[in-house]
Parts: structure tokens; sequence; C-alpha cells
């Protein structure tokens, strides 16, 4: 009985289960992530060797005119040693996962999410994931909501494949699209669009493309070569906020 419950327990069935309880449901950038790793024994007797979280996003690539949806690690931990998990034993692990300042936010198609795993030797490794709720860390926050003010309205969020030589730690990027539908530019730009790397919590690099709203004959030569794009960008930090709406108003105002 013994070996036949160890050979169901090879492919899954009978064996340890994990299920991960986050205590919350949504994180700020930076924030550690915490919670409780349950597992629950089998019907026999099971050696695990290790338990790892994976926190993973998505991301689209383009290859050859066609979208390849693609998947990036943002940070993996093991968060403990190997044990015995007896016959319906239940054991419960704590642990806590800093979220990167990087991390995308949840929204547009992003989503971002905790996988659990257990590794165990000759058998099917058990699994559990968990959807995490990502939001901006409050320095990002904040230079949106500048924006915002300015008569901006996010439009669209999407994660995509990093550019050649793109300095970031993953590889892509998290583009926020802005469209202006009151204030100062409204008429006078197409878009500006907002990509934020390097971010340490404190301070943060800010890429700025302002797409123009060109007009006359030359409008459709430079929309098709892309001069009516420019690419700005700075460095921005916590003590740059107070007066940031002026600032960006001013780099936008440069390219209209």
């Amino acid at each position: 009985m013994s070996f036949f419950n160890k050979a169901l327990a090879s492919v899954g069935i009978g064996a340890a289960k994990v299920d991960t309880k986050l205590a919350e449901s949504s994180f700020v950038c930076g924030e550690e992530i915490k919670g409780i790793v349950e597992i629950t024994g089998g019907s026999i007797e099971q050696k695990i060797d290790e338990i790892y979280l994976t926190l993973l996003t998505n991301y689209i690539k383009e290859s050859n005119d066609t979208k390849v949806h693609k998947q990036a690690v943002l940070e993996k931990k093991k968060i403990v040693d190997s044990f015995v998990i007896g016959v319906n034993e239940k054991k419960e692990i704590p642990f806590t996962l800093t979220l990167p300042y990087e991390t995308p936010v949840s929204m547009g198609n992003t989503k971002v999410w905790l996988q659990t795993g257990l590794d165990i030797k000759n058998a099917v490794d058990p699994s559990d994931k968990d959807v995490v709720h990502v939001q901006p860390s409050p320095l990002v926050s904040t230079i949106m909501s500048a924006a915002e003010q300015l008569g901006f309205r996010l439009r669209k969020v999407e994660c995509e494949a990093a550019p050649y030589r793109w300095n970031t730690h993953y590889p892509f990027i998290q583009e926020f699209e802005f469209v202006p539908t009151s204030g100062p530019f409204r008429g006078k730009l197409d878009e500006i669009e907002m990509i934020f790397s390097n971010n340490t919590g404190n301070s943060v690099e800010l890429v700025l493309q302002v797409d123009r709203k060109v007009r006359g004959l030359g409008s459709f030569l430079s929309e098709a070569l892309d001069m009516d794009e420019t690419f700005v960008k700075m460095r921005v930090t916590t003590q740059d906020l107070p007066g940031f709406k002026e600032q960006l108003e001013s780099t936008i105002r440069r390219y209209c």
C-alpha cells in the first residue's frame, strides 16, 4: 500500500499541498509582502527540500509584427530549508518579501502575482499562485498626479519589452500614456508618455515622451518619421516634489 501511495504522490495524487495566504491584497511598491505558507501533508510522509517564493509579472514583446506574451521574474526567495511533512500534518510558515520599487503597477493588462513552490524530489512539485495588487510608490504617484493637475488624463498603461540597451533591471518597461483633456496643453499635444526606471524610493529616473500635435503640409511626414516626438530624461527626487508640477509644465512647454 505504501508503494502504491508513493507512486500516486509522485504524479501529484495524495501529495502534500501548499496554500499561501497574504496579510493584505494590495501593496505599495517598496513595501513588504507579509503572509504565511500553509502546507498540508498528503497520504504519505514526504521530504520538502525547499519552499520558494517567486514574484512575477507579464509583458508584451513584439516579434515580426506579432505580439508575444512573456513573463518576467521580479524577485525570488527561498523561505525555509528542508523538512519532513507527515501524513495529513499541517505546517504554517510565515514570510516577508520586499516588493521592489520597480515592480510594475496593477493597471491595464499588467498583472503581478506571487507563486509559491515546494521542491520535492521524484514528485510533481506542488505550487500556489496569488495575485498581488500593486500601487505606485509615493514618488511615482505624486509625479503622475502632477500630470493630472495639468489637465492630462491617464489613457493607457502597458508593459512591453525594453528597447535594446535600455538601462533597467528587468527585460521590460511600463509605459503610462496621458492625453490632454483640459488645461494649457489641450489642442497643443497629442499625448505624453511616462516611463519610470531606477526607482530607489527617494529618487526615480523619468523618461518623458512629448508627442506634439503637428499641423500643415509637413505634418504627415513628421508623424511618419516620428519627428513630432521628443524624449526628455530627468532625475526626480522627493525634494523636487513640492514644485514638480511647475517643473513638469515648464519642461513640456519647451517642446510644444
